[in-house]
C-alpha cells in the first residue's frame, strides 16, 4: 500500500531540485550510502544494485506547488551475495536515517556490474575452460571475452535457490577487434554468481569460430563512399523546446525527464495544451521490459532470452552520447549518475540527448 508523503521542511533541499521527481544527484546518492552503511544490519560484504529516487505519492506530487519544501527519498536495492539476500531499502535524505531495511525472499536482484568483471576473471581461469579453448585453437586468453548471460529458471532444482549465469564466450583476432563477429559456439560455463564459482561446463561440438572480421569502426575503414552529397541538419533560429531543470516544453506538449537504473529513461506528467488546457496523457512512462527470444534451438543458444531491464539494468549500462554518432541537431544533453557495487557513485556525461526530428507527421 503507497503511503501519503507530504512535503515538510527538508534539509536534502538544495538549489538544483526544483520538483518532486527530480532524479537523486551524485552527492544524494553518496549521502544514501553512507547512511545505509552505518545502518547495523549492514553487510559489509553487501553490493548496492541500484539507488534511486522513491518516488513520491502521485497525490502528493500532483499537489506540489512551486516552492514547498520536499521530501527526497532513495530507494536502494542492495545484494549480499553471502547470504544470498536481497534487501529493499529506504532512506530518508532529511532526517538521514534509514526508514525501511527489508529483505525479500526468494529474490534475484539484477546483475550488478562487478559480477560481470569477477565471472569473466573466474571462467577463464578455470581448467576445464582453458582445456576446452585450446581445443578449439584458442591460447591468447587476453583476446576472450565472457558474458555473464543471466540463467533463467527452467525447472532444474539448482535454479531454484542460487544465482546463475549461463557465460557465454567470444574472442578476437587482435587487440581492439570486434569479439561478437567470432563466438566460441558449442562452449558454454555455468556460474554461481555468489559463489563465484564453476559449476560445470558444458563443451559440446566443437565449431569452428568465425574468421571473418566484423568491424565498422572508422580506423578499420580504409576509404568512404564519394557518392553522397553531404547532409546538414541546422537550426539556425534554435530549437523549438524549452528546458527548465528536468522539465521539458515542446510545442504545446511538456513533460519532465527522469533516470533509473533499471529503465533508463522515465517520463513523468506528460501533458498536451488542449485549446488553452492541459490534459494529463500519461503519469509516468518507461520500457518497463525488453527481451529477445533468440529462437536459435542450438545447444548453446537456446536460453538466450535475457531480461535486458529487469535482470541487467539499461540506465546502468547506458553509455555517454556523442554528437553526430548518437545524436544530430541540436542537442540538450542530460547528465546522469550510477552507483556501482561498492558504493562509489559515478557521472554518466550525457547519458540522455532531447533533440528534434521532423517526421513529416
Amino acid at each position: 500500500m503507497s503511503q501519503q508523503v507530504q512535503f515538510a521542511p527538508s534539509a536534502a533541499n538544495g538549489p538544483d531540485v526544483r520538483h518532486p521527481l527530480d532524479p537523486l544527484s551524485a552527492a544524494d546518492k553518496e549521502a544514501a550510502v553512507a547512511i545505509v552503511r552505518a545502518h547495523p544490519e549492514f553487510p559489509s560484504q553487501a553490493r548496492f544494485v541500484s539507488i534511486d529516487l522513491r518516488e513520491p505519492d502521485k497525490q502528493a506530487v500532483q499537489g506540489y506547488q512551486a516552492g514547498d519544501a520536499i521530501e527526497r527519498e532513495a530507494a536502494i536495492v542492495l545484494l549480499d551475495n553471502t547470504l544470498g539476500y536481497t534487501y529493499d531499502i529506504t532512506v530518508s535524505l532529511d532526517r538521514r536515517t534509514v526508514t525501511q531495511f527489508r529483505h525479500v525472499p526468494g529474490a534475484q536482484s539484477a546483475i550488478v556490474l562487478d559480477e560481470f568483471f569477477a565471472c569473466e576473471q573466474t571462467v577463464k581461469a578455470h581448467p576445464e575452460v582453458q582445456a576446452a579453448l585450446r581445443k578449439r585453437g584458442i591460447t591468447n586468453l587476453d583476446l576472450v571475452t565472457v558474458d555473464p548471460w543471466s540463467a533463467g529458471n527452467y525447472g532444474e532444482d539448482i535454479e531454484q535457490s542460487r544465482r546463475l549465469s549461463r557465460a557465454l564466450l567470444w574472442t578476437r583476432l587482435e587487440e581492439g577487434d570486434n569479439n561478437y563477429a567470432h563466438p566460441i559456439d558449442g562452449l558454454l560455463v555455468v556460474v554461481d554468481l555468489s559463489k563465484m564459482e564453476v559449476i560445470r561446463v558444458e563443451d559440446h561440438d566443437v565449431i569452428p569460430v568465425p574468421r571473418e572480421m566484423g568491424n565498422y569502426a572508422a580506423t578499420y575503414v580504409d576509404s568512404f563512399r564519394s557518392d553522397v552529397k553531404p547532409l546538414d541538419i541546422v537550426q539556425p533560429e534554435g530549437v523549438s523546446f524549452e528546458v527548465n531543470g528536468w522539465e521539458v516544453k515542446w510545442q504545446k506538449w511538456r513533460f519532465r525527464v527522469g533516470f533509473t537504473h533499471r529503465e533508463g529513461l522515465v517520463l513523468y506528467d506528460v501533458k498536451y495544451q488542449d485549446q488553452g488546457t492541459w490534459r494529463p496523457i500519461f503519469y509516468r512512462a518507461s520500457v518497463a521490459e525488453m527481451t529477445v527470444p533468440y529462437g536459435d534451438p542450438s545447444v548453446t543458444q537456446a536460453r538466450k532470452n535475457a531480461f535486458d531491464i529487469g535482470e541487467y539494468g539499461v540506465g546502468t549500462l547506458a553509455n555517454s552520447l556523442a554528437l553526430g554518432c548518437d545524436c544530430l541537431g541540436d542537442i540538450y544533453y542530460f547528465d546522469a549518475h550510477l552507483a556501482m557495487g561498492s558504493g562509489e557513485v559515478i557521472p554518466v556525461k550525457n547519458a540522455i540527448c532531447l533533440h528534434e526530428e521532423d517526421f513529416s507527421i
